[in-house]
């Protein structure tokens, strides 16, 4: 899975962005301020960073000079500083890319693929359990035959696949998928979605290998 650092200092956006790259298969580690953000840097490697110019503690101008100082990470600025000269300042430091607020999701993620494919940095297709999942194409193979996976049925299979090996409850996963179709996911639902999904993607769905009911807990899957 990507990692992506979002460096940003709204709380809100944090939660909401967080939630949905991580739907959509990323991994996303947050901080608010200048210092944080070079701290991670220094310790940590990310395949991208999405960078917010105006931050409480400093900016992200001097955070972008720090990444492309350490290395060939990709930056996006996601700024309500859409004025031509904070996208040519920006863009000048070695930024890949630039949007800004308001922005739509799907739109940031279309950029962000377009990054990382550029960038070499995309894992696009994910192998496991006779499974192959292209990130980038949004397609399922099992054994060479494509799947046909509802929006949620996929998004349900990313949330797995990006906590591979960890205990998911039921109230986590019902936080990941509730809105894929702007409707509300009940328990029963949620009951409906993964018994489709493993009748797609199980050898034997009355006896499951990928994704494992943990008695009183939740659902694995299973890394091999």
């Amino acid at each position: 899975m990507s990692k992506i650092l979002l460096v940003e200092d709204d709380t809100n956006i944090i939660k909401n962005l967080t939630e949905f790259l991580s739907s959509e298969g990323y991994t996303v580690t947050s901080v608010t301020g200048q210092k944080e953000a070079l701290d991670k840097i220094e310790n940590e490697n990310f395949d991208l960073a999405l960078l917010d110019i105006s931050l409480s503690n400093g900016n992200g101008y001097a955070v972008c000079s720090g990444i492309k100082a350490k290395g060939n990470t990709p930056v996006i600025f996601v700024t309500a500083s859409g004025d031509e000269f904070s996208v040519v300042t920006g863009l000048d430091m070695g930024a890949d890319d630039y949007i800004s607020k308001p922005f739509r999701p799907r739109e940031l993620l279309s950029r962000i693929r377009s990054v990382l494919r550029r960038s070499g940095k995309v894992q696009s297709v994910i192998e496991i359990h006779g499974l192959s999942v292209d990130m980038v194409k949004g397609t399922v193979l099992k054994h060479g035959k494509e799947l046909f996976l509802s929006a949620l049925e996929y998004r349900l299979l990313l949330v797995f696949l990006s906590n591979r090996g960890v205990i998911l409850s039921r109230n986590k996963l019902l936080e990941e998928i509730w809105d894929i179709a702007g409707d509300f996911v009940n328990d029963n639902t949620l009951t409906v979605y993964i018994k489709r999904l493993r009748e797609k993607i199980e050898d034997d769905p009355q006896n499951p290998k990928i994704i494992k009911t943990i008695r009183g807990l939740g659902y694995r899957l299973e890394e091999s």
